[in-house]
């Protein structure tokens, strides 16, 4: 359950929380639930029932909020646009507009939301009826990375239109079982889409309970060797940092990470979650003020990325980026090591811009690291020009000379 406060007083719930008959609105007990109805909760029960219950309702309005937020954020960028699946600029039944948050550019990949859930959902749904054997469920998760991967240029979704198709996912698969594999995939699906958006209060929220679901379902399994509980850490990590908790953060991101490496050792298999583990590590340790350590690390597994990513691939974009600026954050940093910094974010930029395009959030970090690393190369730089102009003033002898 995404709704895991009390309806009435905004208290945490318990999975197991009083709900009410008809509508399954949770309460912290028959109290909170009374005064709920007296409220006024009494005169939208029936109207949240006809939507399928509280939290089917709460996932339908989040949607059309976050559907429409989108299309104001694209709005300058889809004037006189078409959507590339139903080639009509306003959806035929929800008459929202257009979006296009990938690395699509000219004309491509403008779409609606609602064309996009619609397309992908039916994807999911052929391959899921044609399920036999445990091999007969690659073609499932091929289609279902098309909830947060653009089908024309691959790249992810990103911002706004990644967290309104979080929220298509969810009101999807929501309806499942708990234990349903569409269904935990579409939680953490709305946690990164809110991350994506910078709510991260939200994504919190989310992920939160979708580590206690995990738990409650994997109860008796072994925790080290569940990849989805380890995606769910990873996360909630990334919700921590974002707030604030950098302890947590980085105490959780350790533990992942070596649990990424403990797989690794055994099967021998380079995946891109662990370098993504071990990027997240290292802008904790950045933050920590661990240069030395995020340095060694990054050192390590960069071109591991490069061989087995590609120097393209986001991941060793954002693995380079980091680097770059675990260089100059130091403030023992020397010229040598500003200078590095300055030529690994050209460079980064320079793929960025090609790979992705100006708008993206990658290429902007990078771009905003590189702005930051020349401004502290000029800061130490200049000072030496400065001497260096005095010392030719006068004739450019030494006084022990």
């Amino acid at each position: 359950m995404i709704l895991t406060n009390c309806a009435a007083c905004a208290a945490p719930l318990a999975h197991d929380a009083p709900r009410c008959v008809r509508c399954k609105m949770r309460y912290c007990d028959s109290t909170c639930q009374h005064d709920h109805w007296r409220r006024g909760h009494k005169q939208i029960c029936k109207k949240i029932h006809r939507g399928g219950n509280a939290e089917q309702y709460n996932a339908d309005n989040k949607y059309k909020e976050a559907v429409s937020v989108a299309v104001e954020a694209c709005a300058d960028d889809t004037k006189g646009q078409t959507c590339y699946i139903c080639t009509q600029a306003l959806h035929w039944k929800t008459k929202e507009g257009l979006v296009r948050g990938c690395a699509c550019r000219g004309t491509a990949g403008f779409a609606h939301v609602s064309c996009l859930a619609e397309q992908v959902k039916i994807l999911v749904a052929k391959c899921e009826a044609q399920i036999v054997e445990a091999s007969d469920f690659d073609p499932v998760l091929e289609n279902w990375f098309r909830w947060f991967r653009c089908g024309l240029c691959e790249q992810e979704y990103h911002g706004v239109v990644k967290c309104a198709l979080g929220w298509a996912c969810w009101k999807t698969y929501l309806g499942r079982p708990e234990d349903d594999w569409a269904r935990c995939f579409a939680m953490t699906e709305l946690g990164n889409g809110l991350s994506a958006a910078n709510h991260h209060e939200d994504a919190l929220s989310v992920r939160e309970a979708e580590l206690a679901m995990h738990l409650r379902l994997d109860a008796d399994a072994d925790e080290d060797d569940s990849e989805s509980l380890l995606t769910v850490q990873s996360n909630l990590a990334c919700s921590y940092y974002h707030l604030g908790r950098y302890e947590e953060s980085l105490r959780l991101r350790r533990e992942v990470y070596l649990k990424r490496l403990k797989v690794f050792r055994i099967y021998g298999e380079e995946d891109r979650d662990l370098l993504i583990e071990a990027n997240n590590l290292a802008a904790s340790l950045l933050q920590r003020r661990s240069f030395k350590v995020a340095k060694h690390l990054l050192r390590k597994w960069i071109p591991v990325a490069r061989r087995v990513l590609g120097d393209s691939n986001e991941i060793t974009l954002q693995l380079r980026r980091t680097y770059g600026e675990a260089l100059y954050k130091n403030v023992d940093a020397t010229l040598d090591d500003l200078r590095e910094a300055v030529e690994a974010l050209e460079d980064v930029g320079r793929i960025a811009r090609r790979v992705f395009g100006g708008a993206h959030p990658t290429t902007a970090s990078v771009e905003c690291a590189l702005e930051t690393s020349r401004a502290m190369l000029r800061a130490l730089w200049c000072p030496r020009i400065a001497v260096f102009e005095e010392f030719c003033e006068m004739g450019g002898e030494d006084e022990s000379g």
